[in-house]
């Protein structure tokens, strides 16, 4: 008795959501361009770091070399970037990688990627909010900080900030009145940030390669002597020269440089959150995350081309590069014109993390793993009301009184896991059999149908006596997917994920042992190499699902495997810390799963309903009738 309520109880955690994509009914208003979604895409990841970030690593971690980080970057983003548009495509509903985890790998795994996504928006706004305010303080001479600071001080260190910062406070709140307000409303002010950030920028890149000397891409030990006699003289701190030139701190710099210029990338995925809002889900959300990942990189290229150009990388400024770069060549009034550029940059970035947060909370309480009244949309405005309301007061609370630097790592991990289990679930999907394609080209995506009747229909996966052919790992006797081979697929990359996880964090923890020649790290990686390509192997030699979609995945296995391990790989770079405060919010989120989510399911209700044929019968204990209940 025991065991089976342990066997429905696992169940329950890995049950997958089945959707009839044929059907196009939403609630939320279809009025989102591609265009609007390109817009969405670049306002929310090209934001303030493309003022601040560009400096910081060029003198402490690259140099010149900054470009290549930015392209080394660029590409890993990408890897993420193209699972996310095949996902677009396949799955066109509001949710992004929750509900692309609750179709392929199960109810469990999608609360936790779609709590952590909650976790990442609300800090990531909070944080955003907070720089705003700053960056506007600095400008009128930091009149408001002073005032804050000398009349409301909190005085709780390393817990609350020095003082409550109203003015970020009403920025958050004023920004959750205008999503209320409407989508569209919300996509033109978006567009226009957008378009003025786009013309700053483009002003800077020109100007730094009209004032720019290729002389500051070879730079000599002499340069750098002469330069620190002035910087002396005049009692100002200059950066190292490492080796000079253009690669000056060595390949290992350039990795350093791109693993901090990853993040830069990070907020395309917030377009995959517009499934239901898209006019043309399948077609603008794979073209909006590939063409505002494109411009983002030229944009972060070309700023910082210019800006190792225009000034010795080892004078940069990490604070304010781009005004002191201007101040050096003479341009001093062009500051104004970052300024305006770095304001709208961050409105951006604000509004960018603000508007995929309501509605993966929307989602989430409308499959019933979040409490129902969070799904209520308004009728006139058709946006997530409740969802935005709730979640813009909580943003606006953290934004006013925490401190939220030790909190942002915490994006990281959201923000990493969710592309992971992207990565992993188009891996799977891709290998699936029982997908039906409805008459508009969409999918009906049923991974956990009728085995049997998938069984009869392919006999040859199995023996008479119905046991597993070990040949079918290598050489499966089908060309096209079957449950045998989809199941394969499925334990083959579960595998997988474990392998690289463990590899990940043996080289986060043991490099300098490797590095140093240890044989026992050493050899341990090599065995985890071969198993890893021994499953890949078999993956690959599984056949693939045929159904046509406006974009795919090219290279299976290989690219989202590869994205897998970045992701991990710079997951396990945080530190302790931080992973202590992510199992913190771990255990509130399983408190509200175990205690309301696995409850009140929709999908676990309709399980139930599915197992009594008399839906309106008394003899079916524990199913819900109620309307609610009823909707999927």
């Amino acid at each position: 008795m025991f065991e089976k309520r342990m066997t429905g109880f696992g169940k329950k955690l890995i049950r997958r959501r089945i959707m009839d994509l044929s059907m196009e009914d939403t609630r939320l208003a279809r009025c989102l361009s591609t265009l609007d979604l390109i817009a969405l895409g670049v306002g929310s990841t090209l934001g303030a770091g493309v003022y601040v970030l560009a400096g910081e690593v060029a003198k402490e971690k690259a140099g010149p070399s900054i470009v290549l980080c930015f392209l080394v970057a660029a590409l890993s983003s990408v890897l993420a970037g193209l699972c996310y548009a095949e996902f677009g495509a396949r799955v066109p509903k509001t949710g992004s990688a929750y509900l692309y985890s609750y179709v392929t790998v199960g109810e469990i795994w999608a609360f936790t990627t779609g709590w952590n996504l909650i976790l990442s928006y609300v800090i990531g706004t909070a944080s955003v909010a907070r720089a705003w305010s700053s960056a506007f303080d600095n400008i009128i001479g930091n009149h408001i900080s002073t005032f804050f600071r000398n009349s409301t001080s909190l005085h709780v260190p390393m817990v609350l900030a020095e003082y409550p910062d109203f003015f970020a406070l009403l920025l958050v709140l004023l920004l959750t009145g205008l999503l209320a307000f409407g989508v569209s409303e919300s996509a033109l002010v978006n567009k226009i940030f957008t378009a003025v950030n786009l013309l700053v920028l483009c002003f800077v890149i020109i100007s730094g390669f009209v004032k720019g000397n290729i002389r500051n891409w070879q730079l000599s030990e002499e340069d750098y002597l002469n330069h620190s006699a002035v910087a002396t003289s005049h009692d100002i701190s200059i950066g190292e020269l490492r080796s000079g030139g253009f690669v000056p701190f060595g390949f290992q710099g350039i990795l350093s440089g791109a693993a901090t210029c990853f993040y830069a990338f990070v907020g395309f995925d917030c377009i995959a959150t517009t499934g239901e809002e898209a006019r043309n889900p399948q077609r603008s959300i794979p073209i909006g995350i590939i063409v505002s990942l494109l411009i983002c990189f030229v944009a972060y290229f070309g700023v910082s081309a210019a800006l190792t150009l225009m000034v010795p990388y080892y004078l940069l400024n990490k604070d304010s590069p781009l005004p002191e770069a201007f101040k050096d060549v003479g341009w001093e009034p062009a500051r104004y014109v970052v300024a305006v550029g770095s304001l709208c940059a961050l409105s951006t970035s604000l509004l960018g993390s603000m508007f995929p947060m309501p509605r993966v909370i929307y989602a989430m309480a409308e499959d019933g793993l979040l409490f129902k009244f969070l799904s209520r949309v308004h009728t006139r405005t058709k946006t997530p009301l409740v969802a935005t309301v709730v979640s813009g007061i909580v943003a606006a609370l953290m934004a006013l009184v925490f401190e939220l630097k030790d909190l942002v790592d915490l994006m990281s991990i959201g923000t990493l896991l969710a592309y992971s289990l992207v990565s992993v679930c188009v891996l799977i999907l891709r290998y699936q059999p029982g997908q039906l394609s409805s008459p508009k080209g969409l999918e009906m995506v049923e991974l956990n149908g009728r085995e049997e009747e998938k069984a009869i229909m392919s006999p040859s996966h199995t023996s008479p006596e119905g046991t597993f052919i070990w040949g079918s790992l290598i050489n499966p006797p089908s060309k096209t997917p079957t449950s045998s081979s989809g199941q394969i697929v499925y334990i083959a990359t579960s595998l997988l994920a474990l392998l690289v996880t463990i590899l990940c964090l043996i080289l986060a923890q043991t490099m300098d042992s490797l590095l140093a020649g240890s044989v026992l790290w050493i050899t341990v990686c090599v065995l985890l190499l071969g198993m890893i390509l021994l499953s890949t192997i078999v993956v690959w030699r599984q056949p693939q699902s045929d159904t046509r979609l406006t974009f795919k995945v090219p290279f299976l296995p290989l690219l989202p495997l590869f994205s897998v391990f970045v992701n991990v790989y710079l997951m396990m770079q945080l530190d302790a810390g931080t992973w202590a405060r992510f199992g913190v919010w771990m255990l509130i989120g399983f408190a509200i799963y175990f205690g309301y989510g696995i409850r009140n399911s929709i999908e676990g209700k309709s399980e139930k309903k599915s197992r009594c044929p008399e839906s309106k019968s008394l003899h079916c204990p524990g199913v819900d009738l109620s309307p609610d209940a009823a909707a999927v």
